[in-house]
């Protein structure tokens, strides 16, 4: 029994040495962020580097290649073709790359006797046929003027078409110029490296660096090489240092979770007495009831890594990719075994099969939560896996991602009650300089209903409003003013009410009071305002007690309650109003739940007519699709005499202690708002007996 009590006794920790802990765990992942942050620059430099170099050498290529610098003077070919008759060429190059000849020419030779020129035109004219050279040069090639200079070089274009070309080399041929072409082959080398491989290089070194920027700034474009993975900036792995001293309001959840605890920290300890530890547990409840933070404490607890993922992060429009994703983590978890997976919001991955309209046996979303199943507990069991689900909306997931094997454990997390929130505001207390008179069981017992998350606000705004107000301790008032702030908003100064409108509040909240001070608990109201906030006006009432079960007379009370705002309006000023329609949705609905949901009308009789919804969130209802219409007229009627009997009690209470009634509506008119000592002694003149009653009626707030 010893070391039972001794193992179920919660560990203390030093505040300081945690405190240190966590500046050495900060001090080393910033340095490794920094080692990380100087290698991803020194590629980042390198690659610019090898860009300039790759684009220098590209343009250069280009200059090499089309640049200008061919010898001598630019002429025709027609010029070209004139000197080679003339005999003056001594040489002649064919450019094959630049398509250019290039032809060195010296002075005009001598001529020849004039006899044999004669005899030779003679003959070549008595024959009446011409010579082959003169057959061969009838190509146009266009005249133009010579070069002044004696001798010198020149160039011409050749067309890429050919003729020119072969008129030309049909004149070289015929006066025996020599010639030779020069196939540049240098340059045909450098032009295919530069129109094929050179681009490539300069478009492979900007892809990288353009990869190696976005990845370096969590960009998207960054994880497209990794698509099939979760992104190290989505799964976030740690030690948790949070413990389960630092939940409160989650008792039962807390000694579920222990079992899981002890299994972590000692799997040896389960495998020697043959038990099969819990695979999977699933937390449903409320939203910010505290189910990442237990996931986190379990974590803390067991002192092993713990993974944190979102459940929309398998969801992608391709297939394939969230199985992928689904692979990817249990692979990196399985190399930190022992180890916790948390998976948030589990209804966007784990939804029923089947239930999306047309959507095939391909579905992506089918396909990775088959994955996931398998993961869990297909052929390959995970060891020292423990997977933590959490949802609020539980109705919709598979049914064989719940079966035992896979989500062993079902744990609701409850909204807390009084004594988990006194817990709760003691855990989000600390530090914070709280004055000697603010009691947290009295802000406990003013909070009915309120989440983790929303006493964790309650606290950090009573903190914000010390602070705006120059003060170093948070007050009563400060506590105060923050859970109306959580409840109905901050007040809306800009608003001005006219007379008629502070009268009609006036008048709808007196009548909330007077009916709870008669039928309730006067000590249960704290707080009674005529001041704009997110609605007009309001009436705060503390819960005495967190009631689980409520009999038939209790709900009367209440519904009575709900409209006795209604009720007083129509009694002292002869109408309702709009100040009255939350009332009256609150109170239709709870008179619906008594006929429909909770089978306490006489007339309709003990049968449910409200179901759960598959659509809907987590305790949302519907009605039933096979109601008859008569039943459902039924239904109707009877929540209509419900909700108009509670406007005739409410208003008969009020006429029984109309004296009272008028005298709190009268000093709700003068000081706008009552609380404390003064709205308990006003409520003590509503409820007192009529000698009395004269005495304390004009009691006033000082």
């Amino acid at each position: 029994m010893t070391t039972g009590a001794a193992t179920e006794r919660p560990r203390r920790r030093d505040p300081i040495a945690a405190v240190r802990a966590a500046l050495r765990e900060r001090e080393r992942k910033r340095a490794i962020k920094g080692r990380v942050r100087s290698q991803r620059s020194g590629v980042t430099v390198a690659l610019l580097v090898v860009l300039l170099v790759l684009l220098s050498g590209f343009g250069w290529s280009l200059s090499f290649l089309y640049a200008d610098n061919e010898p001598g003077q630019a002429v025709g070919l027609g010029v070209v073709a004139q000197l080679a008759q003339q005999g003056r060429l001594s040489q002649v190059t064919f450019r094959d790359f630049d398509n250019v000849v290039v032809a060195h020419y010296g002075p005009l030779p001598q001529p020849a006797p004039a006899p044999k020129a004669k005899a030779n035109h003679k003959r070549g004219k008595a024959s009446g046929k011409p010579s082959p050279a003169a057959t061969r040069t009838s190509a146009p090639l266009p005249a133009t003027p010579l070069p002044a200079a004696a001798q010198g070089v020149v160039h011409a274009a050749v067309p890429g078409g050919g003729q020119a070309f072969q008129a030309l080399a049909n004149v070289l041929r015929d006066t025996t110029t020599p010639y030779r072409v020069d196939q540049q082959g240098a340059k045909h080398g450098v032009q295919a490296v530069s129109t094929f491989l050179l681009p490539l290089m300069v478009l492979a070194d900007l892809f990288a660096l353009l990869f190696t920027l976005t990845r370096a700034s969590g960009s998207a474009i960054g994880e497209v090489m990794v698509f099939g993975t979760i992104g190290r900036g989505r799964l976030k792995r740690g030690e948790s240092t949070i413990s389960f001293e630092d939940v409160g309001g989650a008792d039962e959840a807390v000694a579920e979770l222990r079992e899981v605890r002890d299994y972590l920290a000692d799997p040896e300890r389960y495998q020697a007495l043959g038990a099969a530890p819990p695979k999977g547990v699933l937390l449903f409840g409320a939203p910010g009831t505290g189910k990442t933070l237990l996931a986190k404490a379990v974590a803390g607890e067991a002192g092993v890594p713990f993974f944190n993922v979102a459940g929309a992060e398998f969801v992608e429009s391709l297939v394939g990719v969230g199985a992928a994703r689904v692979r990817d983590l249990f692979a990196r978890v399985r190399a930190a075994a022992p180890a916790i997976v948390f998976i948030d919001e589990l209804d966007a991955a784990g939804r029923k099969r089947g239930t999306g309209a047309g959507s095939g046996g391909s579905d992506e979303r089918e396909q990775t939560l088959n994955q996931l199943l398998v993961e869990m507990d297909g052929f390959e069991i995970a060891q020292g896996i423990v997977v933590v689900g959490a949802t609020n909306r539980p109705d919709i997931l598979d049914p064989a991602l719940l079966r035992p094997g896979r989500f062993d454990r079902h744990i609701t997390i409850d909204r807390p009650d009084l004594e988990g929130r006194v817990h709760i505001l003691r855990i989000h207390a600390r530090g914070k300089p709280l004055a000697a008179d603010v009691s947290l069981e009295e802000v406990a017992r003013r909070t009915p209903g309120f989440t983790g998350a929303d006493l964790a606000n309650v606290m950090n705004e009573s903190v914000l409003l010390a602070i705006r107000d120059g003060r170093r301790e948070v007050s009563v008032a400060d506590v105060n003013e923050a859970v109306q702030r959580v409840l109905s908003g901050p007040k809306r100064r800009g608003r001005l009410l006219s007379e008629a409108e502070r009268r009609r509040l006036a008048v709808h909240e007196a009548g909330h009071a007077t009916y709870v001070a008669v039928h309730g608990d006067p000590a249960s109201l704290h707080r009674i305002s005529i001041l704009s906030r997110g609605a007009v006006g309001g009436t705060t009432q503390v819960a005495a007690d967190d009631s689980a079960v409520l009999s038939r007379d209790d709900l009367g009370a209440r519904l009575a309650g709900l409209v006795s705002g209604l009720a007083a309006e129509r009694l002292a000023l002869g109408s309702g109003s709009t100040a009255g329609e939350p009332d009256i949705a609150r109170a239709s609905l709870l008179a619906r739940d008594m006929v429909a949901r909770y089978g306490l009308s006489e007339r309709v009789g003990p049968v449910r007519l409200l179901g759960a919804s598959g659509a809907g969130f987590l305790d949302e209802e519907t009605p039933l699709a096979d109601v008859s219409p008569q039943q459902q007229e039924a239904l109707d009627a009877e929540v209509r005499r419900l909700v108009d009997g509670a406007v005739a009690e409410a208003t008969d209470v009020l006429r029984k202690h109309r004296a009272g009634f008028d005298a709190l509506v009268q000093q709700l008119l003068d000081h706008e708002t009552l609380d404390g000592e003064v709205l308990a002694e006003a409520l003590s003149a509503v409820t007192a007996p009529p000698r009395a009653r004269k005495k304390t009626a004009g009691t006033r707030r000082t």
